[in-house]
């Protein structure tokens, strides 16, 4: 996998510097998943081996860090919405999931509807053709269990 995220000339604003961050994360996750090396060796890897000047290397390093050390209850929170077992989701698409729960149940102060549109991007762009869709269904049915005060909040306009 390889970084296609476009890069803008001039100095990125946070929001490209957060969408690399989940991109080089998905990346590293994929990384994870396939080796299983530790977060630490592929942080540093990745530090070494990436220009990080222009991404949010804090959340990177939460994303990697926070998704290992939760993948078993990241899993078991969405695992209610799939319609196959996890072993058969592809390594790219379960990564994009679990970094979307990781944002939906850790990062409160991301907008749920962020949460969710940052990974359909991710799996548009590293995941297969359909991949976008089924990581938009299962995200939004764990935001409805997670975040359901939020969507409340936003349903009745206030």
């Amino acid at each position: 996998m390889s970084d296609t995220t476009p890069r803008k000339k001039g100095k990125p604003n946070l929001t490209e510097r957060r969408r690399n961050a989940r991109s080089f994360a998905l990346q590293a996750l994929y990384q994870w998943s396939l080796a299983g090396q530790s977060a630490h060796e592929i942080e540093a890897q990745f530090r070494v081996d990436n220009d990080m000047g222009n991404t949010d290397t804090q959340l990177f390093s939460e994303l990697l860090r926070g998704v290992i050390s939760g993948t078993r209850d990241l899993d078991e929170a969405f695992r209610p919405f799939l319609d196959r077992p996890l072993d058969d989701l592809d390594p790219v698409e379960l990564s994009v999931l679990r970094i979307g729960a990781y944002e939906l149940i850790h990062r409160l102060q991301v907008p749920y509807r962020v949460a969710i549109n940052e990974s359909v991007e991710l799996a548009k762009v590293f995941g297969a053709t359909e991949s976008h869709k089924y990581v938009n269904g299962i995200l939004d049915k764990l935001a409805q269990r997670v975040r359901a005060a939020e969507i409340r909040e936003r349903r009745s306009g206030n």
